[in-house]
């Protein structure tokens, strides 16, 4: 037999652990209270199986005991209800930023929204395969720069805004581009494998024979085409030459007949 006896102090990275565990789907709540083996000697069988915890007020609780309420062994003991246990946690009072130490600033101010934010990641790695892969395309420093503005309890305004519309995102993008992810990361597991499977069935169609053969004579025809198009290609630069150097000769023969008319006129003039 076992007694749940007071509170179990638990450090912050104990909390962190058995938070993640209890958020696992099928996980139950774990208790916050230590538990120990229960001995007549040391407990009385009416504290078996009750949470309780040390009394830790300065004046004697013998003289606020009433039998009708509780047994005698609760005495000094103060006994965790059922409604206390599950109902819904205090608000606790935020220290100021200015003056608190920095392990308040980062229990109060930080980790609330941080904490979430990596499970969150955790998550999202895990369904992009990121545990059982060498190379991904998940990249956990943009999920949690996206998760973070959009979670940002300073400004609960703000919608649900991708990475890439994200300003500061957006300037460091103008400034230094990213290069871009090879198609091995950008292809889901689905489209790798419809890629693979018809490069493979190409493959096989393209080594019969028949195939063969007739790709060798589309390269013949190809090689045909090419050449008759290089030569008609010869052919037009020529005549393309030869049209410029006679509209050259001809306004070069108009040039001069135009001057000729011009020298004659004053010479009938003077005359």
């Amino acid at each position: 037999m076992a007694v749940l006896i007071g509170e179990n102090k638990e450090t912050l990275w104990e909390r962190i652990c058995r938070e993640a565990r209890e958020s696992e789907p099928g996980a139950l709540p774990e208790a916050s209270y230590r538990t120990v083996q229960y001995t007549p000697e040391e407990h009385h069988p009416a504290v078996y199986g009750k949470i309780v915890g040390h009394d830790c007020i300065d004046e004697d609780s013998a003289q606020n005991y009433n039998p009708e309420l509780s047994h005698a062994a609760l005495v000094g003991l103060i006994e965790c209800l059922e409604d206390q246990q599950t109902g819904p946690p205090k608000e606790v009072e935020l220290p100021p930023k200015e003056t608190c130490s920095p392990r308040e600033y980062l229990t109060y101010y930080i980790f609330p929204t941080l904490l979430p934010g990596l499970l969150e990641c955790l998550k999202s790695a895990k369904q992009n395969q990121c545990f059982e892969r060498k190379y991904f395309r998940f990249n956990g420093c943009d999920f949690l720069t996206e998760y973070l503005y959009n979670h940002n309890p300073n400004h609960p305004d703000r919608e649900d805004t991708p990475l890439d519309d994200i300003w500061f995102v957006r300037e460091m993008n103008e400034t230094n581009p990213r290069p871009p992810l090879p198609w091995s990361l950008m292809w889901s597991e689905e489209e790798a494998a419809g890629r693979i499977q018809r490069f493979y069935r190409g493959y096989c169609v393209r080594k019969q024979p028949e195939v063969q053969e007739l790709r060798a004579y589309q390269r013949e025809m190809r090689a045909e085409t090419e050449d008759i198009m290089n030569k008609m290609s010869d052919f037009w630069s020529k005549q393309e030459a030869r049209s410029e150097s006679r509209q050259s000769a001809r306004s070069h023969h108009s040039a001069r007949s135009l001057s000729a008319k011009s020298n004659s006129q004053p010479a009938q003039e003077q005359s």
